[in-house]
């Protein structure tokens, strides 16, 4: 592999640690979606998707908002799993980057228990999944 792909590699996991590492979702002045009701029927289905807490809802929104093309779609369940589809601009030898990233910035939102991050491909087969034990502060790939 030649020096700049592994320079454009190392900057690319970097800038993705550091966004998320230092940003939070739980800090955006975002308006935060609600449950469809009677009175509130404009709630999308793309919404309801993203999350089945609201703060996994607003954790999903903000991956795909703070990625900046590189994840097109992300969504939390249960607050302990995020799945996210990468676009075709992510390579191969950086998806293993990008989840740790993704696991490091889900951990300061929901701490306290163990994580799952799915990659999907742009095609949403699953890719990788990570696995982050809250005892041991360790992540597993499978």
């Amino acid at each position: 592999m030649s020096l700049g792909k592994k320079t454009r590699q190392f900057f690319t996991a970097l800038a993705l640690i550091l966004v998320l590492a230092t940003t939070s979702a739980c800090q955006a002045n975002q308006t935060k979606a609600k449950a469809p009701t009677a009175l509130n029927p404009r709630v999308t289905y793309q919404q309801l998707e993203q999350g089945n807490t609201p703060a996994g809802q607003e954790f999903g929104k903000w991956v795909v908002q703070t990625a900046k093309g590189l994840i097109s779609d992300a969504y939390v369940r249960d607050n302990d799993k995020l799945g996210i589809v990468i676009t075709p601009q992510v390579r191969p030898p950086e998806v293993k980057d990008l989840a740790r990233s993704l696991v490091q910035g889900f951990h300061q939102n929901f701490p306290n228990r163990d994580l799952k991050v799915l990659v999907y491909a742009p095609d949403k087969e699953l890719i990788v999944t990570a696995n982050y034990n809250n005892q041991s502060n360790q992540v597993t790939y499978q």
